[in-house]
């Protein structure tokens, strides 16, 4: 017998798919997949940042063809982090028993796990917006002969739609302090050098080391690399950089903490002489912009704290 009034259906949500995290078979890489399709992929060793891809599956970083991914050596390409010190150690400072550029890149870091954020309710949302992978490193995991001081790192690489995030926690767990010096070595994906500007630098001035570490006065234009390029640049606001090709945006950078930046390129000669750079004219696809905060010490007191980061957009 039908029933006079019948009890109104209960709306059940449809269930949004979330990010994918796996690790590697052999547990030396995190892979993390958004619903949309971004994918960012790091490497345990020195947690460098090894691809990060578009949902069109378009490559935003330049990973050298002969990279050593083995653990062996630091990455040529991809994001690897530097710290504690920037460039070849000098002998009387502390840091001068370490390798260029540190140790964190050449150490590996533990997984600690990820986390994500929701994105809107709405119908046509397409799950969850972003995921985050954070990866450790203390002062146990380093051979401690070659810099004695307690620290702990936290490295977060962040996945969204349309941006990357890396950021960096220090934490001086000692009772000294100590100095320190970070930038995020970035290796960005470009179709031609000849044809990519760099915005947002025009009124900084900068060290020009293919000159003899040589202070050069703002040049007032955005930059065109043409040969052989490093430079740093110092005490640089905060603003976005912009990196276009042929006159339309590629990639927008914002920084915080991170007062200088390092553009590199080895261009032909240079990029020959590297055993671990690939191929041959590899250098007309990339171009190196790097967040950083390298132009002077930074001392963290005992028992404090230092963040800073990036965030690459794709425009």
């Amino acid at each position: 017998m039908e029933r006079p009034k019948k009890p109104a259906a209960i709306p059940v949500s449809p269930i949004q798919p979330t990010p994918q995290v796996s690790i590697s078979d052999d547990n030396s890489r995190v892979t993390a997949t958004l619903p949309t399709g971004q994918r960012v992929e790091v490497l345990l060793y020195g947690a460098t940042v090894i691809s990060w891809k578009s949902a069109n599956g378009r490559e935003n970083l330049f990973l050298s063809d002969k990279a050593i991914l083995d653990g062996s050596k630091p990455v040529r390409g991809g994001v690897p982090l530097v710290f504690p010190v920037f460039g070849p150690p000098k002998a009387d400072h502390p840091t001068g028993k370490l390798p260029q550029h540190g140790f964190a890149r050449n150490s590996r870091w533990e997984y600690l796990g990820k986390s994500s954020s929701e994105s809107s309710t709405l119908p046509d949302s397409k799950g969850d917006a972003s995921v985050k992978l954070d990866f450790g490193l203390s002062h146990s995991m380093i051979d401690s002969s070659k810099w004695d001081y307690s620290f702990n790192l936290t490295y977060s690489v962040t996945l969204s739609q349309d941006n990357l995030e890396t950021s960096l926690v220090v934490r001086n767990t000692g009772s000294s302090n100590y100095d320190f010096q970070v930038l995020f070595h970035t290796y960005l994906a470009i179709d031609d050098i000849t044809q990519t500007t760099i915005s947002g630098l025009e009124e900084v001035a900068f060290i020009d080391k293919t000159q003899g570490a040589k202070q050069i006065e703002p040049a007032k234009k955005a930059i065109s690399i043409t040969s052989e390029t490093d430079r740093v640049y110092t005490l640089a606001s905060e603003k976005p950089l912009a990196v276009a090709e042929q006159g339309k945006p590629r990639y927008e950078i914002t920084r915080d903490m991170l007062s200088d930046v390092v553009v590199w390129n080895p261009w032909v000669e240079k990029a020959k002489s590297m055993a671990d750079f690939g191929p041959g004219d590899g250098y007309k696809k990339m171009v190196c912009v790097e967040a950083g905060s390298v132009s002077a010490w930074n001392t963290l007191e005992a028992g404090d704290t230092w963040e800073g980061g990036q965030r690459i957009k794709t425009v």
